[in-house]
């Protein structure tokens, strides 16, 4: 770690060392099986000291001490340090991919939205299943998750700012979005038909069991293995991938690839896996 960020803290309203920076990074493994890199010092920082201002404890080290005795802050810990990065139709060709997937199997299915964040990706994965269908109404179920409360918040609201959606095609954004009006100007809402297509949840990925009923037949885990050690991810991947069937797919992201994995999963297309079974 550079020694930079900790050398001088005469222009920081609170006192800020490596060691709490290591209790931090200790703290959120721990909790989520993240692991922040060295070089976040500052991002932690500027994340955590908006709770120490909010909460009047003073500095990091009552902080640390709050975080021990108060469940409840837990996951506001958890909400401040994830990052959450996301956009409408973001890797188009994994909708590509889900097209495809919907055409050879017709019928009931149910996809994952491993890391939904603030909801893109999950209405993505609704606008395509409702495109193929024609209707809203559709044998296909999407659960959306993410670790992060804030964020699941905005999910479910389904508001976002117009400029979230300029890169949507006008047919899509006619049909699939309800321009505001009045307080409301400069924000779409997802039309309320869409947003009954997908069930948000918090589930941490660490948790000994999640609330995932029988099969999923395709999830969307993309650029959430990166957060984790290699131990964390052989784990979690193989946790994920026994809940598809042998013709089910995992959707990663640009910045993962699994070829050490292949006792667990097997190249389908890009960043696309199938189930290694046997």
């Amino acid at each position: 770690m550079s020694g930079k960020s900790f050398k001088d803290t005469m222009d920081r309203e609170f006192s800020y060392t490596q060691a709490h920076f290591e209790q931090v990074q200790a703290k959120l493994y721990e909790l989520a099986g993240i692991q922040l890199d060295t070089s976040k010092d500052a991002l932690v920082y500027s994340r955590l000291v908006r709770r120490i201002r909010s909460l009047k404890v003073g500095g990091f080290a009552n902080y640390f001490v709050y975080l021990q005795n108060t469940p409840s802050e837990t996951q506001e810990f958890i909400n401040a340090l994830t990052t959450n990065l996301t956009s409408f139709f973001r890797e188009p060709h994994h909708f590509d991919i889900l097209k495809g997937y919907l055409q050879d199997h017709p019928g009931n299915l149910r996809i994952w939205c491993v890391a939904s964040s603030t909801g893109e990706e999950a209405y993505s994965i609704a606008m395509t299943v409702a495109e193929h269908y024609g209707q809203f109404d559709t044998p296909v179920e999407i659960i959306a998750s993410d670790i992060d409360t804030d964020v699941l918040t905005v999910a479910s609201a389904g508001i976002y700012k117009r400029e979230r959606i300029e890169s949507i095609v006008p047919q899509r954004r006619k049909q699939f979005f309800q321009r505001g009006t009045g307080g409301q100007d400069g924000k779409v809402r997802v039309v309320p038909e869409l947003k009954r297509m997908v069930e948000f949840a918090q589930i941490n990925l660490l948790e000994p069991s999640w609330p995932i009923r029988s099969t999923v037949d395709v999830i969307f885990c993309r650029n959430v293995m990166i957060y984790f050690d290699k131990q964390t991810q052989l784990a979690l991947l193989t946790r994920l991938v026994a809940l598809l069937p042998s013709d089910g797919l995992y959707i990663a992201g640009h910045s993962e690839n699994f070829s050490a994995f292949a006792q667990v999963v097997r190249l389908a297309g890009q960043t696309t896996y199938y189930p290694v079974r046997g």
